[in-house]
């Protein structure tokens, strides 16, 4: 037996219900700017307590930190990543066109301040592929600004909600196409111009094919070799992740036997093959960047933020949502703006969040930032000691590591299916998002995929869609009724529902809709204004005044609330607009209900109002409606106005014709 609802209760407008369960104005509300601001800027010592935990949280989860339970898969899973950070960020140094060292240093410093300011726990930063391509197309004149610590201050965290699922997911799946193509030049040893701008992989891939007769054979077999032992070890990594305590570091371990194949052999000498060359050990002295190039760079700087934090967060944000616990995105923003900014003084290209080493950091069990103290600790080892014997590791080994970290990237591919299934406008987004950036560069397409999906969201609120709703028998549920045909009209009366909110973008569409579905033709009102016209003048020559049923008076007041008694059933004598799916309303919105009450009032048609929200209800007061509409005709829910107005339509019918002698 399923369970049943019986509810009675008064029917409830909207001045009813505020008056029987609405809530004073506090003292708050009425307080002035002054007082607020004295109030949020109060110091005392649990103030500043609360502002260090917040800004800086290391202080906050260390004091936490399960010692037993935590640190072995901390350590191991900082290890593993800080091994895999040694050969990726002289790779990604490659697509900055900097030496390797800068990569080593990109992969130190970021990794040890996030860990301080960061509030992901499974969040490894260092070189991003994506960040470094974007990177290299300015290196020469770049300069690593605080961009971000101004958009913290700003509190601008929320931008990253414009760069959906699909456009960063196509971006990147684009962008891996950009860096292997770049890669091709080191991969088959060939000395070619970097190319920027729109149409740069066509550009780079022609050159490449025009240049093939110039490939050094000895890099094309090291790259072969490499690409050989590379994938499918990492092919194995993914497979059997669940199995592996620790992924094989395939990439490490291939450029140790490289670079020593490479020493034993004088490869560089005999075969002219490029090497990394000299890496200097220790730490690079703090200088200045070059400020006075950034008036020059700003457009691409403002990509590579955008790009660098919408990356890392969207990280950040599914590793938190699959462990249970919450980031905060404007803590993140000022966490990446420290990290870019302090280590932009010491030769650092800018970094983010990476999709490897985030990937492996959680499988490897890491549990908390602490890991990565013992990943820069590696990184450190290799910077102060170990650097320098890297001499002769052949460009085409890091260029082929370059390439095969981007198999996860270029997997996206699988999601257009289920995209395609789910929703026809976001699959419509990742195309529109995946061939802007590849086929013209990656700021500029990442900028036309993020208008192409703000134009889909504009499309839609402009053509929301009206709907009628019936109501299910003996019930006080209300739904469309061309989806349910067991949901019937009130004879005389017609709810409407809009979709979307009314704003200046849609309100002719709006206004197109009511009207078709009202009847609300312009030679309908001006029948209506003539027969009104017409009864006025009657009434002013007769000395006996009748109130006639089958006119309707211009009134609102509720002493002179009526239905046309000779009216048939089909014709409308009600409209009742269910507000519950507008979500906001502008001053030209306001505008429309107002000529939309007016021009029913001319025809006879009573406006009722349901389920508006508080902001909705102030905006409609503020715009005049009060004074064209009773605000007794607003109600809490559809329900409500239904009953009001049968029991108008009840009250009509036991009366009879009353006059006035």
């Amino acid at each position: 037996m399923s369970a049943s609802v019986a509810v009675y209760r008064n029917i409830y407008t909207e001045d009813r219900f505020k008056q029987t369960y609405g809530s004073e104005v506090s003292t708050n509300e009425s307080s002035g700017l002054r007082e607020k601001l004295a109030g949020t800027c109060r110091c005392s010592r649990r103030a500043c307590l609360h502002l260090l935990r917040d800004r800086v949280p290391i202080f906050n989860w260390l004091l936490r930190y399960r010692l037993k339970k935590w640190i072995l898969g901390d350590t191991i899973a900082g290890l593993t990543v800080g091994i895999l950070h040694i050969p990726q960020g002289m790779a990604f140094a490659l697509l900055t066109s900097v030496a390797p060292i800068f990569g080593l240093y990109t992969s130190f410093f970021p990794v040890v301040l996030y860990m301080i300011f960061g509030t992901g726990r499974h969040v490894s930063t260092g070189t991003f592929a994506v960040v470094s391509l974007m990177t290299g197309s300015v290196v020469e004149q770049l300069v690593p600004t605080p961009l971000e610590l101004c958009m913290f201050g700003l509190q601008l965290g929320f931008l990253s909600t414009y760069l959906s699922d699909p456009i960063v997911k196509a971006f990147t799946s684009a962008a891996a196409f950009h860096v292997a193509i770049s890669q091709l030049q080191s991969m088959l040893g060939l000395r070619l111009p970097r190319h920027t701008g729109a149409f740069s992989l066509f550009k780079t891939l022609a050159s490449v094919l025009e240049n093939l007769p110039h490939t050094n054979l000895a890099e094309l077999l090291i790259s072969l070799v490499c690409l050989a032992v590379l994938v499918p070890v990492k092919e194995i990594n993914v497979r059997y992740r669940q199995r592996l305590r620790t992924p094989i570091p395939v990439e490490i371990l291939t450029v140790i036997v490289a670079t020593g194949v490479a020493y034993a052999s004088s490869l560089d000498s005999k075969y002219n093959i490029q090497i990394v060359g000299h890496i200097p050990a220790g730490f690079p002295r703090p200088k200045m960047p070059a400020l006075h190039t950034f008036p020059d760079i700003v457009g691409d700087t403002v990509a590579i933020t955008f790009v660098g934090y919408a990356v890392s967060v969207s990280l950040a944000m599914i590793y938190a949502d699959k462990h249970g616990y919450s980031i905060h995105p404007n803590q993140e923003l000022l966490a990446h703006g420290i990290s870019n900014t302090v280590s932009s003084f010491f030769t650092c290209f800018p970094s983010s969040a990476t999709l490897a080493t985030t990937n492996i950091l959680e499988s490897a069990g890491g549990y908390t930032q602490l890991s990565g103290l013992f990943t820069s600790l590696v990184v450190l080892i290799v910077l102060l000691l170990i650097g320098p014997l890297f001499y002769f590791l052949p460009k085409a080994v890091l260029a082929c590591i370059n390439v095969t970290s981007l198999r996860q990237m270029f997997l996206q591919f699988q999601d257009l299916p289920d995209l395609w299934r789910i929703s026809k406008i976001d699959f419509m987004v990742w195309v529109v998002t995946w061939l802007s950036v590849v086929v013209l560069n990656v700021d500029l397409g990442l900028a036309i995929g993020v208008v192409f999906s703000m134009m889909t969201v504009i499309c839609r609120t402009q053509r929301a869609g009206c709907s009628v709703l019936g109501r299910a028998s003996n019930t006080e549920i209300y739904r469309p009724v061309e989806n349910h045909s067991k949901c019937y009209e009130l004879p005389g009366v017609k709810i409407l529902t809009y979709n979307g909110p009314i704003y200046y973008g849609n309100r002719s569409f709006f206004r197109e809709e009511m009207s078709r579905l009202l009847g609300l033709t312009p030679e309908k009102i001006r029948s209506w204004e003539k027969a009104r016209k017409a009864l006025e003048k009657r009434e002013r020559e007769v000395t006996v005044n009748t109130v006639e049923r089958g006119i309707a008076n211009s009134s609102f007041s509720s002493e002179n609330e009526f239905f046309k008694s000779g009216a048939s059933e089909s014709e409308v004598q009600a409209v009742l607009i269910d507000c519950s799916r507008v979500i906001f309303v502008d001053v030209a919105g306001a505008r429309l209900f107002t000529q939309m009450c007016t021009e029913c009032q001319k025809i006879g048609v009573h406006v009722y109002l349901a389920n508006c929200s508080e902001s909705i209800l102030k905006i409609l007061t503020s715009s005049g409606l009060m004074n064209y509409m009773n605000p007794q005709h607003i109600f809490v829910t559809i329900h409500d106005a239904i009953m009001y107005i049968q029991q108008q339509k009840e009250k009509l019918s036991e009366n009879t014709t009353t006059v006035w002698v």
